[in-house]
């Protein structure tokens, strides 16, 4: 498929969203929602701190509290304590806050999925029952063998206080896990916590997909006493929290939803030609970077950003790519895949490349890899994108995602220095951004030989993969 960003030419399409940053890397105009300074951002790693925090926020509600789901188990718990995930909300709902909930209902072509997902089935709908459940769902499926991804929480939408949580993390089980304290299947992920001008935009999709939810008018497809109403659009901006310029970009596949509405301070936006903006701007910022690239994401097989990859190598960019030593794929791999991973495979031939796995203590002393769950980007230690969107064609082709980009070097060098602490059990704070990925090629290849030697006593958590051989 054709990308719209791509190339030193295409980048004279971004240069706005540059000015307003006063950072190298820009931000794209394919998106829906424009990119908006004065915002705070706390990044939030792993599960157990991003969902106290989540539930703090929740406790703390005034007014509303919003969620995009994909993946619920009914009995997962939250930290501390607290319960479930539906006690937590119900007891905001208890309480007078209005409470709401898409969920992802999937389809003939994911109904493997239904095992991991709270999709509205009569067991779940008599729990909610039983509950006496005082919050309101939609149920929204999407375009036959894609997913509803995005996982998104809203609180206090349409004031000033209004605060967003946008990342990858799943309510469940292999979520839980402090950072330092990695066991047997426990994923490592990351969410972004954010305040400001830019939480309209996540308020606004939440609007846009809760009144055109697929299963709205179904016996089945909704739950709760004002389920059945349709949400207003938001009509203005919340004040200025930080000094972050933020842009939150989607993918949405063409036809899945009409109501174009422009968001407030933004422009009407076709939603029903659908929206990339989440690859554009992969692409764009891989194409501007000139010292350092880091990845961490699920899977990396889409031909766009393995090319804009192989032209930052080539221009002499480090690049360090983090995903699961174990993937989670269909073997054998088909010959049209195989095409695509033997290209990232090439990535190998640049002195600055690495591709890596994190594995922590199992029984007996051995290492037990741990699954790379979350999906972001960091550039030249200055601009980074956080979300749920992984790098194949699914995520950005068509499930409907969503990503927060930002630039604010303070919080990306965090960042940075917060994810190489574990993995590499260094603080990195001291470094550039340079010195740091260097670290992080020669603490990996250690570890792999000591693994390859049946040694355990490993610094840190990254050890090297092989290219040719990785399938994620």
């Amino acid at each position: 498929m054709p990308r719209l960003a791509g190339g030193a030419g295409a980048h004279r399409g971004y240069r706005r969203g540059a000015a307003v940053t006063g950072c190298a890397i820009p931000f794209v105009h394919s998106a829906s929602y424009p990119v908006r300074p004065g915002n705070r951002l706390r990044p939030l790693i792993d599960g157990e701190p991003a969902f106290r925090r989540i539930c703090e926020a929740i406790e703390a509600a005034r007014q509303s509290v919003w969620v995009t789901v994909t993946f619920m188990w009914a009995a997962f718990e939250m930290p501390d304590g607290r319960g479930s995930a539906l006690d937590v909300l119900d007891r905001a709902a208890a309480r007078g806050v209005d409470v709401r909930l898409l969920f992802w209902r999937p389809d003939a072509e994911t109904e493997r999925h239904k095992r991991n997902a709270f999709w509205g089935s009569t067991e779940h709908l008599a729990l909610l029952e039983a509950r006496r459940s005082a919050v309101k769902i939609r149920w929204d499926r999407a375009h036959p063998g894609y997913c509803q991804h995005q996982k998104s929480w809203l609180i206090d939408a349409g004031t000033d206080g209004e605060t967003a949580f946008v990342g990858g993390i799943n309510l469940n089980p292999h979520s839980m896990v402090a950072p330092g304290h990695r066991g047997e299947g426990h994923n490592h992920d990351v969410y972004v916590e954010l305040a400001g001008p830019s939480t309209v935009d996540v308020h606004h999709n939440f609007v846009q997909r809760w009144n055109e939810a697929s299963e709205r008018l179904a016996p089945d497809g909704r739950w709760g006493a004002g389920s059945e109403t349709d949400l207003p659009f938001p009509l203005r901006v919340p004040a200025r929290r930080g000094d972050a310029v933020v842009q939150v970009q989607r993918t949405i596949p063409p036809g899945r939803y009409r109501n174009g509405r422009a968001t407030p301070g933004g422009r009407a936006f076709d939603v029903a030609t659908g929206e990339r903006s989440i690859l554009d701007q992969y692409c764009a910022a891989i194409d501007a970077a000139r010292r350092s690239i880091y990845i961490e994401n699920q899977y990396l097989d889409v031909t766009d950003i393995i090319d804009c990859l192989h032209c930052a190598l080539g221009r002499g960019v480090d690049v360090v790519l983090l995903m699961p030593a174990e993937p989670d794929v269909t073997l054998p791999v088909p010959p049209e895949r195989r095409a695509i991973l033997d290209r990232r495979a090439g990535f190998a031939a640049h002195a600055g490349f690495l591709l890596a796995g994190i594995a922590g203590p199992g029984a007996n002393g051995r290492r037990k890899p741990v699954y790379v769950h979350d999906k972001l980007m960091l550039v030249d230690d200055a601009w980074a994108t956080v979300g749920s969107c992984n790098l194949h064609r699914y995520s950005l082709f068509g499930n409907s995602e969503m990503n927060v980009s930002f630039a604010q070097p303070n919080t990306v060098r965090a960042l940075r220095c917060a994810l190489l602490r574990e993995h590499l059990g260094h603080d990195t704070a001291g470094m550039d951004d340079r010195a740091a990925l260097r670290l992080f090629r020669q603490v990996a290849r250690d570890n792999r030989k000591r693994l390859d030697a049946g040694g355990h006593a490993w610094r840190g958590l990254a050890f090297a993969l092989d290219p040719a051989t990785h399938v994620g």
